[in-house]
């Protein structure tokens, strides 16, 4: 029989495969017909009456650009899309061939936006690709691939602004605690291109977006600061987000002068018809894949939420209390006092997390419906964060994996889990780009057997957590053989937890 950790990588590989870009866009995007062409996207049909032009921008723009080239072939005109600095160097030392260009490619590639920020290489892609939207014609089709670092990679300020005028404002909102939604809305009201800027300046050309989400709930207008997608805020928002922070009296002459003479009002809704936005991949494709996957394995699969989102130690809690209630389940006691205890703080803690989608009631009663004897497979997605206190290596998914491992443990130390010891129980927790903080690992696996391990080799594995250092643990079993270690992927829809159980 396969070991659990077998299992849990075949579910992540082929989690990850559905959304690699050359298969993703395969699926979704087809060209028909010699007269007046068609590109056919997910079904619906967009005629290419004169040249079709390709832009985009992101971490895994590049692999879906060359898939994109290949299935347009030579109706495409001309492209350019911004991609991370570095990255074809990386894919090319990867040996992964079939995300780079061909030789004579009609895309040409900019690199830029070093370590996400935006740079004067991004600049110079950013002014480029408003050229070439500028320039286009009512029967011009304009193709855009969007994907999560986008945003970076697509700095245009509105003149007089400089990019280092926006950027020191951008950092000032950071250090003062503004969220990431009240960054964007404040980037996107001085930015030509974001905040649907970009399908604005390609109007009257037919303009059909492509996207790889990485964000949580797949927000169009969130996604890379959504410069195809019709933005909900106005000028007004902005500058209620600078009185918030008091920034209001110290702007730059030149950001003074945009606010000043902005529209009062987003650009009205039916200005977008010439736009149609369509989600690619997501976290919850992957997750039906590795659904299916797990159900093709004999486990009798549930997903939990593809929105999971939260502090590392908090989620690890949920983890941990679910496990147990499975394994209540396994051993005939889910209706006793434990599972109704477990039950209360599970709900707790749901409410506390505000998990978007997650209905725990309905989940649990799914969960009561499974039957007693089949593996059981829990799948989540989404994206925890890490409060760093240490000075260790590792990242949100490994420390995720040492905190549920490190927390059964504990559970059936002290007797609190009734009847953990009869089940098989694996954690692992990966991120679908293939990195996870600055190791080579893109996660772990985790079990609690593996912590009894390790404190009875006299390894304190608390000081491994206090010190963010969850890379260090794992490396120093069975070689590494915990972590999960897959290489650039060339995609990201956020990060994948699987739980797997089997009774003994």
């Amino acid at each position: 029989t396969m070991s659990l950790r077998e299992h849990a990588l075949s579910l992540f590989r082929g989690a990850v495969g559905t959304v690699r870009p050359a298969p993703m866009l395969k699926r979704a995007l087809k060209l028909q017909g010699d007269g007046c062409p068609q590109l056919l996207v997910k079904g619906q049909a967009f005629p290419v009456k004169r040249d079709l032009y390709l832009v985009g921008f992101g971490k895994a723009v590049l692999g879906m650009a060359a898939a994109a080239e290949e299935i347009l072939g030579d109706h495409l005109t001309r492209g350019i899309v911004n991609v991370p600095l570095g990255i074809q160097q990386s894919l090319q030392r990867a040996g992964m061939q079939e995300m780079l260009l061909k030789p004579h490619s009609k895309i040409q590639v900019i690199e830029g936006a070093k370590n996400n920020l935006p740079d004067a290489e991004a600049l110079k892609g950013a002014a480029a690709i408003q050229e070439l939207a500028e320039g286009l014609t009512a029967d011009d089709l304009l193709l855009v691939l969007i994907s999560g670092g986008g945003s970076a990679l697509l700095p245009a300020p509105i003149p007089p602004i400089l990019l280092e005028e926006k950027e020191k404002l951008t950092k000032l909102l950071a250090s003062q605690g503004a969220a990431i939604q009240e960054l964007n809305i404040v980037r996107k009201t001085l930015s030509v291109l974001k905040g649907g800027g970009l399908a604005q300046l390609a109007h009257p050309a037919r303009v059909v977006s492509l996207i790889l989400s990485d964000v949580i709930g797949d927000p169009l207008d969130i996604i890379a600061s959504g410069p195809t997608a019709a933005s909900s805020h106005s000028v007004q928002d902005c500058l209620q987000i600078l009185t918030k922070y008091n920034l209001l009296h110290n702007l730059p002459k030149s950001v003074e002068t945009v606010l000043s003479s902005s529209p009062t009002k987003p650009t009205a809704l039916e200005n977008y018809s010439h736009v149609s936005n369509i989600i690619l991949g997501s976290n919850t494709l992957a997750l039906e894949e590795a659904k299916r996957q797990a159900e093709g394995l004999g486990y009798a699969a549930l997903v939990l939420s593809a929105a999971v989102r939260g502090e590392v130690g908090r989620v690890a809690t949920l983890y941990c209390q679910l496990i147990q209630l499975v394994c209540l389940g396994f051993a005939g006691l889910r209706d006793g006092p434990l599972g109704d205890e477990l039950r209360g703080n599970l709900l707790q803690l749901a409410a506390e997390l505000q998990i978007p989608g997650l209905e725990l009631d309905k989940f649990l009663q799914a969960l009561r419906g499974l039957g007693p004897d089949r593996p059981v497979c829990i799948l989540a997605g989404g994206e925890t964060t890490v409060q760093l206190q240490g000075t260790g290596k590792g990242g949100r998914n490994q420390e995720l994996a040492l905190r549920v491992g490190l927390g059964l443990h504990r559970a059936q130390a002290t007797g609190a889990s009734g009847s953990q010891g009869r089940c098989e129980i694996l954690f692992f927790s990966g991120g679908t780009d293939g990195q996870d903080g600055p190791t080579e690992a893109a996660g772990a696996f985790c079990s609690p057997g593996l912590v009894a391990e390790a404190l009875q080799e006299g390894l304190d594995v608390e000081a491994f957590l206090r010190n963010n250092d969850s890379y260090t643990f794992f490396s120093q079993f069975q070689g590494g053989h915990h972590l999960l270690v897959t290489g650039l992927t060339g995609t990201n829809v956020m990060d994948i937890q699987a739980i797997l159980i089997r009774a003994m």
